[in-house]
């Protein structure tokens, strides 16, 4: 009688230790399973905060579009961008659009003024590639440089929002913002201190540092 009770104590502790073993297992796997899902969790939080991060921090441009669009007006958007994305934030092309004569890849610039042609527009001129005929249909508002302009730099330490202007990539909204960081942080020591200006980075800085002087 006595070892019957020995053998069911220790079949008892067995299933015990057995049913102790697979819960240890499982709780592990559990409590692994959470700290990875927490870890992905973190990385990609992460990832979403850098990806926002460069969005806020990347430079913007204005442009003016008009013509064969739905919604003609003045709009924002990111530099290097092109006219297939104004076109797309003015709610897209009229049916009378006539595409032969743009090119939708051009890549845009701050001040520009875009006019989508339409089929019914006369034209003298033969009917070229379409990156030929884009430049006829698009005002430089900012590049309308005199020759004198052209010549003689502008001071960014005193100069207006109208010479500001002038120099290329810079349009209305940015030569605001010149103007109203000299206000806050004072004039400018070094012609590359215009870098700390809100949306002007290092590509529209080599376009306008051979024009501007301190």
């Amino acid at each position: 009688m006595q070892k019957i009770n020995k053998k069911i104590i220790f079949i008892i502790i067995i299933i015990s230790g057995m049913i102790y073993g697979i819960f240890n297992y499982f709780t592990q796997n559990k409590n692994k399973e959470n700290l990875e899902n927490i870890s992905q969790d973190i990385i990609i939080n992460n990832q979403t905060e850098n990806t926002t991060e460069e969005n806020n921090n990347q430079e913007k441009i204005v442009i003016h579009i008009t013509g064969a669009i739905c919604n003609e007006g003045i709009y924002e958007l990111e530099e290097n961008s092109r006219i297939a994305d104004a076109v797309k934030m003015a709610g897209g092309l009229k049916e009378d659009a006539d595409l032969k004569q743009i090119n939708l890849a051009y890549v845009l610039e701050d001040g520009m003024k875009i006019n989508i042609p339409s089929k019914n527009e006369s034209t003298n001129e033969s009917r070229n590639e379409a990156s030929n005929n884009t430049e006829n249909y698009i005002i430089k508002e900012n590049l309308n440089l005199s020759n004198n302009a052209k010549t003689s730099k502008v001071n960014i330490n005193s100069a207006t929002q109208t010479e500001l202007e002038t120099l290329p990539g810079i349009g209305p909204s940015t030569a605001l913002k010149i103007i109203n960081y000299r206000k806050e942080k004072g004039k400018f020591n070094k012609i590359e201190d215009i870098k700390n200006v809100n949306g002007i980075g290092e590509s529209k800085f080599n376009k306008i540092k051979e024009f501007i002087k301190i």
